[in-house]
């Protein structure tokens, strides 16, 4: 029989006097004087049900109050908040047993032993935790027990305590254990808390006899794969948002290791493993640390919401950060401080993890590896290494230490042969990074080993993210250092800056390899024609290894880049290219997205900024990977069409000259396009759709949409307004096309409509014809950034027509809509509003960044109408809570905005709309 350690009272320090948490004298003081004058039971139950709630909410009180004050002593709270539990369920056991329904002489089958199982058996709480118990009998339940659980869970719900209850025999907790993991994952860490401990002694006998002994194996492979779909649920990767129990990197893995450690060897504490040689020393301190942290936030997390919350969503974030003492530092937000020790702990939890089920695989009680098993016959092994469990182990740590190339070495024989690194041979490395110095980073080898890491074996992020993971990059490149496991506190970046840099290689490793040519057909082309490859992945490398410092890190990250490239072997012409692309690896998404690239002068601006083919191919591929990078959803057809059409115009720009963009025949091809679209219209009705546009609307809309516009101002009367909405599937977005009388506003109203239904606005152009008709075209989206379905087409239609019939007044209706969401409202997006008369032939560029909201865009045009402003087009660009809404712009006469009193007062009018509008969304 195991030892009943886990029978008896919990022993840790709790982080406040017990006496503060609960008096037990003053209960029992109280529980007499209520007793007095024969008092009916129901009476007496009534008055120390009250004086339990006062002690608890005073318990709660001297909890929360100690943990503000130690904001990092997570195991004395957690302590803290069980030693409350027991106290009230043990109070609550008394007055079942003694006072409602006492049994002087109880038969043997009226025992009754009180077990707490799960995590509040395990002695780790947080504030507001579940209390699961187990009601254990003898045999089947008697009236007598029924009574006192009954009673029991009464008084427990009356102090708002989450109960999760069963009521069994010791035979029923082995059966049902032997049926489901969960139960007996539960029963594993049962704790007596009270009643007849003879009974609880012998379920935790038969437990182990019965039950735990013999069954490792299984239990193990239900806990890793339980684990595994849990990481598929929470997403595999080190999330932004993440969830602090159940999450990657969490509570829930720690708690995992430590009940397989339970089940095979028996321990009550995760400190036993380092004798029993499962981790060392510091892994084991690495534990230690990671568990301490994340029950800290956890804790934070329940306090700061009153409730069981265990999401660590944005505006949690930004409280707990605060709770636990973070501070703003070097340019940097404390939120961001906070979340990038979250995510270093979360990744030591993810090695922990490998190092525990390696050691599982030795003795046997793990199955190797599938695809292990699959691919079975391997490439040979070099000299140094063996193959144990299917991966790489090294021989002789003395001799692999001895020339510190072998870290390296290690590596690129991992991507050799596709094996996985044993993780003792891990550990080896990890507490050697000292022997990656200056002369090891120079050393021609190394250069040599670290870029065909990256070239050679066709799949570099796995190298990239284990040596991350170990800290062998940060020690190979020490500029990589700040950026790990740094969290960029937006809605935009799905993953750290350091998991966004792997993720960006591996979009680059994907499309050389031919997976994403349907996907990236031009990025793909360029490939396979052939650019330089070292010059590729270094600048994908380093692109963002200036992030989180108070410059501008395009400009810190080139001068890094001019830094690490010789050290990497680089050429200097290789180096000034990737210094070149690192300055301006935004250029290409900020053009095609933030200016209209139907403008020739923001296609020449574009040319004359890449100058050269080479460079244009490699910022193209370099943009595409890296807006991909950003999350799972972010690369979209609409932003693959932009940088597609910037790209193949640019392209013809470089290789046929800048006059090719000036072309006035451009405006006669798309005329002459229409007309063979119109084929069969009357000459007459042809000759005049051709004859009263100006020339910007045929450089600025495809044929399609001449062709539409064409047929909506075909007959249209004076007061007439029609509309067309076409799914445009090639742009993963909706076209809006009106057609009405030109009147001051209209871009606004329009705006307005379509904010009511709900769209994104992505793209909009508006057109005065020579007869007075308005013709405009908004690409809008859902808000989900997918083309709305086609049943949703008729309401969207009816909700447009109204507003501009005049039966909805925009800025009205969209009091209640405009709103943004509580997690949003702690990010800090500064406004800048800038004016270019140089971006465009003919028109004033007005660019407004700010905090996005609903009604945003219908509060500038409406600003814009109210000053005079003449607005061609709107393009808008939307990265999470940012928003940055260009608008290409004339005066009422037709001219730009030159003079600077004039833009001062338009910035003024613009900055005072859009802190209305954020006013009226925060109320």
């Amino acid at each position: 029989m195991q030892d009943t350690h886990q029978l008896a009272p919990l022993a840790v320090e709790t982080i406040c006097p017990p006496e503060e948490i609960f008096d037990a004298a003053a209960f029992s003081s109280a529980l007499i004087k209520a007793r007095q004058n024969d008092a009916a039971p129901m009476d007496v139950r009534n008055q120390m049900v009250a004086w339990l709630q006062q002690a608890q909410k005073q318990g709660r009180a001297a909890i929360a109050a100690a943990f503000s004050q130690r904001p990092f002593a997570a195991r004395a709270t957690t302590a803290a908040y069980t030693y409350l539990t027991d106290q009230l369920v043990e109070a609550t056991m008394t007055l079942a047993t003694q006072v409602i329904h006492p049994n002087v002489s109880p038969t043997a089958g009226e025992r009754l032993s009180l077990i707490a199982v799960g995590g509040y058996g395990r002695g780790e709480m947080a504030p507001f935790s579940d209390v699961d118990l187990l009601f254990l009998t003898p045999y089947k339940i008697t009236a007598w027990a029924e009574n006192v659980i009954e009673t029991m869970l009464y008084i427990l719900w009356d102090l708002r305590l989450k109960v999760g209850h069963s009521s069994r025999t010791v035979k029923d907790c082995i059966r049902l254990g032997r049926e489901d993991f969960t139960i007996r994952t539960a029963m594993l860490e049962h704790r007596f808390i009270g009643g007849d401990l003879e009974l609880a002694e012998a379920l935790d006998k038969r437990l182990w006899d019965e039950l735990f002994s013999g069954t490792a194996r299984d239990f193990v492979e239900a806990k890793l794969h339980e684990r595994d779909e849990r990481h598929k649920r929470q997403g595999q990767r080190y999330v932004v948002e993440p969830n602090v129990k159940e999450g990657k990197g969490g509570l829930r893995d720690l708690q995992s290791l430590f009940w397989i450690a339970k089940y095979i060897h028996g321990v009550h504490d995760s400190a036993d493993l380092v004798p029993l040689g499962v981790f060392t020393e510091d892994e084991f301190a690495s534990f230690a640390a990671a568990e301490s942290f994340l029950w800290a936030v956890r804790c934070h997390l329940h306090l700061l919401t009153g409730r069981p919350t265990e999401q660590l969503t944005f505006d949690m974030q930004v409280q707990v950060a605060e709770a636990m003492g973070y501070e703003d530092k070097a340019g940097r937000r404390a939120v961001e401080v906070f979340m990038q020790a979250y995510f270093l702990h979360a990744t030591e939890v993810g090695d922990l993890t490998r190092i525990f089920l390696t050691g599982l695989e030795a003795v046997h009680l793990k199955a190797e590896p599938l695809l292990e098993r699959l691919l079975g016959r391997r490439r040979k092994i070099k000299s140094g290494y063996e193959v144990i469990h299917n991966r790489i182990a090294i021989i002789d740590d003395v001799a692999f230490l001895a020339d510190p190339l072998n870290i390296l070495r290690l590596f690129e024989e991992a991507m050799r042969t596709g094996m996985l690194i044993h993780p003792d041979a891990m550990r080896l490395v990890k507490s050697n990074l000292r022997l990656i110095d200056d002369t090891m980073r120079n050393a021609p080898e190394a250069q040599r080993i670290f870029l065909d890491l990256l070239l050679k074996h066709g799949n570099p992020e796995r190298a990239l993210r284990r040596m991350n993971e170990l800290g062998v990059l940060a020690a190979f490149i020490p500029e990589f250092q700040p950026i790990v496991a740094m969290m960029q506190f937006n809605m935009y970046h799905s993953y750290t800056v350091d998991e966004h840099i792997i993720q960006t290689i591996m979009s680059l490793s994907e499309i050389e390899n031919g997976d994403l040519v349907e996907d990236l057909p031009v990025a793909t082309s360029i490939l396979k024609a052939g650019v330089n490859r070292r010059v590729l992945y270094v600048a994908l490398l380093l692109h963002d290894i200036g992030k989180g410092r108070e410059e501008d890190h395009s400009i810190l990250g080139a001068q890094i880049a001019r830094k690490v490239g010789p050290r990497l072997g680089l050429k200097p012409d290789e180096v000034d290219t990737v210094e070149w692309l690192v300055r301006y690896h935004l250029l290409m998404s900020d053009m095609a997205q933030k200016r209209d690239i139907a403008d020739p002068r923001t296609v020449r601006d574009f040319a004359k900024a890449v100058r050269t083919v080479e460079r244009l191919d490699l910022l193209c591929v370099l943009t595409v990977c890296d807006i991909r990078g950003v999350g799972p959803s972010t690369w979209n057809n609409w932003k693959a069409v932009l940088i597609r059409a910037l790209y193949r115009q640019t392209r013809t720009a470089l290789e046929d000259g800048m006059e090719a963009l000036n072309r006035e025949n451009r405006g006669v091809e798309a005329k002459k396009a229409l007309r063979a679209a119109l084929a069969n219209w009357p000459r007459k009705d042809v000759q005049t759709e051709t004859g009263r546009h100006y020339e910007p609307y045929w450089q600025g809309l495809h044929q399609t949409a001449h062709v539409v516009f064409a047929h909506l101002l075909r007959g249209i009367g004076d007061d007439e307004i029609r509309i067309d909405l076409h799914p445009d599937e090639d742009r993963d977005a909706t076209r809006v096309c009106f057609v009405m009388q030109d009147h001051p506003g209209i871009f606004a109203r329009l705006a307005g409509a379509l904010a009511l239904v709900g769209a994104n606005v992505v793209d909009a152009r508006s057109y005065t014809t020579k007869d007075g008709y308005v013709t405009d075209a908004f690409w809008i989206q859902d808000s989900d950034d997918t083309p709305y379905d086609a049943s949703r087409l008729p309401r969207l239609r009816k909700m447009i027509e109204r507003t501009l019939h005049g039966e909805v007044v925009p800025r009205e209706a969209m009091v209640d809509r405009d709103k943004v969401k509580k997690r949003e409202k702690v990010f800090r997006v500064p406004t800048h509003i800038t004016f270019d008369n140089d971006g465009s032939e003919i028109y004033t560029i007005i660019e407004v960044d700010t905090r996005d909201r609903p009604g945003l865009l219908h509060d500038l045009a409406r600003t814009l109408a109210a000053s005079n402003v003449y607005v061609a087009n709107a393009v808008i660009a939307t990265y999470g809570e940012q928003c940055v809404d260009t608008f290409y712009v004339k005066d009422m006469f037709g001219l730009k905005y030159y003079t600077p009193s004039k833009q001062k007062t338009l910035e003024k009018r613009l900055r005072a709309a859009i802190v209305e509008g954020a006013q009226r969304a925060e109320d």
